[in-house]
């Protein structure tokens, strides 16, 4: 990524820039009509997760040692891995970096393409704002990026999925319709963009995975 100075604060409206992204990753209607419609998490779904392990966060989902090797697979193809280190989630779009995680930045940075994506798991401002919604989520901070990244896997399909069969290209396919960075079962981008590839991804995945067992001993 190209290192960006330090950024506060976001920029006037007037000095807003379109996003030069993909349009499907705008939200445009064109490209949003391309895109496999998906379904919001059922409620009772979200319910019984937090009945079956309660809420001592911002969410409601658990992480489990497999969950955390799976978020931290989509940092590491996101770019905001940063060796496990907490300011991935300080990061925006071309690597710079933001102060305040009160609530998602919205600062549009031009590097390639312009884009607003910011955290961990870059989520695009709209993105965010609908699972911190769902979620009741108070912040920014990394507990409930990690929360609004396990519900959007939820909404693609691929947490159940992936909490029956592991991690799978079958789990990253679906997944790839939310990052782009993450492959296809064809090996390339849902979005047309640069991905890392699946064995990388289950190398990482393993050695994480791993990691986090001996923690939890």
């Amino acid at each position: 990524m190209v290192a960006l100075p330090l950024v506060i604060g976001e920029l006037p409206s007037s000095q807003r820039v379109r996003s030069l992204q993909p349009a499907s990753l705008r939200g445009d209607q064109a490209a949003d009509a391309a895109i496999p419609p998906i379904s919001l998490p059922p409620t009772g779904r979200i319910q019984a997760e937090q009945q079956a392990f309660g809420s001592a966060g911002p969410g409601v989902y658990r992480i489990t040692p497999e969950r955390r090797a799976l978020l931290n697979t989509i940092r590491f193809a996101e770019g905001t891995w940063t060796n496990g280190r907490g300011d991935g989630y300080r990061m925006l779009y071309g690597g710079g970096q933001f102060s305040d995680m009160a609530r998602h930045p919205d600062f549009v940075v031009t590097s390639g393409y312009s884009s607003a994506a910011a955290g961990a798991y870059q989520f695009l401002p709209a993105t965010w704002n609908e699972a911190a919604r769902r979620l009741r989520l108070p912040d920014f901070q990394p507990a409930s990026q990690d929360q609004a990244a396990l519900y959007l896997m939820e909404k693609r399909g691929a947490l159940a999925r992936f909490d029956r069969q592991g991690f799978s290209h079958d789990v990253l396919a679906l997944l790839a319709q939310e990052w782009a960075s993450l492959p296809t079962l064809q090996g390339a981008s849902f979005y047309g963009q640069p991905v890392k590839g699946m064995e990388e991804l289950r190398r990482f995945y393993s050695e994480d995975l791993a990691r986090q067992r001996i923690k939890t001993v």
